[in-house]
C-alpha cells in the first residue's frame, strides 16, 4: 500500500497519511484502494480495503458522511461511521480525523503542541461556505476553546498540511463559483483565470491557504498546486470523480499517536 507521508513540522505524536489508489482489493473501475461505501463499489471490498487502511495507520479511522456542507463533528474512540459532518476533531488518541476525496482539497490540521488535530472536506461549497463562513471557519471555531484564550497565539501553534486535489489546470468553474470567493475576499480573484466563453480556471489549493491565512494559521504545507498534486492529471495514483464520472475516494487521516 502507498501512502503519502505529510511532510509538516509536528510533534512526534501527531501522525498523519494520504491514501493512493494503490494496495487495495476493489475491481475496476474502484481499482484498488477504494475507501467510500456510497460509490457503487462491492462492500466487501470496501470494508477490507477499510481494515487495511486502518491497520496501515495505526489507529481507527472514523469514516464520515460528507455533504459539502461546514458541519463539524468533534470525535471519540466511540465515534460511530456515517456522522454527517464535512469536518471532525479529536483531543483522544488512537482515533483518526478522516476525510474522504477524489477531486477535492483534503486539509489536515495539528497543534504544535499535541493537544487536538482535526480535518476538513474542501470542495468549493464547503470551503466558500454562507457568507465567508465556510468548513475550515467552522472547524477552527470549534477546534479554538481547546488551544487557549488568545485566538492569534493559538492560530501560529497551528500546521496546515493541503493533500492532492484537483489542480488549477483542470478545475474549470462557473461564474458563480468565483462570485462566492470574491464577495467575501476581492483579492482571490488572483485564484481565477478565464477560460473559455464564461468560465475559470479554480486555484483550489490557494483558496484554501487564503481561507487559512485569513484566520491567522500560516505554517501551510503541502500541494502548492503544482502537477504532482493534481487528482486529475495522475489517473495511475489518484482517483478523480470529475475525470472518470464513476471513481473511488482516496482519504486523508490525522491523529494522536
Amino acid at each position: 500500500m502507498e501512502l503519502l507521508a505529510p511532510a509538516w513540522p509536528v510533534p512526534e505524536q501527531v501522525r498523519a497519511a494520504c491514501s493512493t489508489r494503490s494496495g487495495g482489493v476493489s475491481a475496476a473501475p474502484y481499482d484498488s484502494l477504494n475507501l467510500g461505501d456510497h460509490v457503487g463499489d462491492d462492500a466487501g471490498a470496501v470494508a477490507a480495503n477499510r481494515a487495511r487502511f486502518a491497520q496501515a495507520l495505526g489507529a481507527r479511522p472514523v469514516f464520515m458522511k460528507q455533504v459539502h456542507g461546514s458541519g463539524v463533528a468533534r470525535l471519540t474512540l466511540a465515534a460511530p461511521d456515517g456522522i454527517e459532518a464535512d469536518a471532525c476533531w479529536t483531543t483522544e488518541g488512537g482515533v483518526a480525523c478522516t476525510i474522504m476525496v477524489a477531486d477535492c482539497l483534503p486539509v489536515l490540521l495539528a497543534d504544535r503542541r499535541a493537544r487536538a488535530v482535526g480535518a476538513a472536506h474542501c470542495g468549493w461549497r464547503g470551503l466558500a461556505g454562507d457568507g465567508g463562513q465556510g468548513v475550515l471557519e467552522a472547524l477552527w471555531r470549534e477546534m479554538l476553546p481547546q488551544l487557549g484564550s488568545d485566538r492569534w497565539q493559538a492560530a501560529q501553534g497551528m500546521v496546515a498540511w493541503l493533500g492532492p486535489c484537483i489542480g488549477p489546470d483542470a478545475f474549470e468553474v462557473g461564474p458563480e463559483v468565483r462570485e462566492a470567493f470574491l464577495q467575501r475576499d476581492p483579492a482571490a480573484a488572483a485564484c481565477f483565470r478565464a477560460h473559455g466563453q464564461g468560465k475559470f480556471l479554480a486555484d483550489l489549493p490557494q483558496l484554501a491557504r487564503r481561507r487559512l491565512q485569513a484566520l491567522g494559521i500560516t505554517a501551510i504545507h503541502g500541494n502548492d498546486g503544482s502537477a504532482d498534486w493534481c487528482t486529475v492529471s495522475a489517473a495511475s495514483r489518484f482517483f478523480s470523480h470529475r475525470r472518470d464520472r464513476v471513481s473511488g475516494r482516496l482519504a486523508a487521516a490525522a491523529w494522536l499517536g
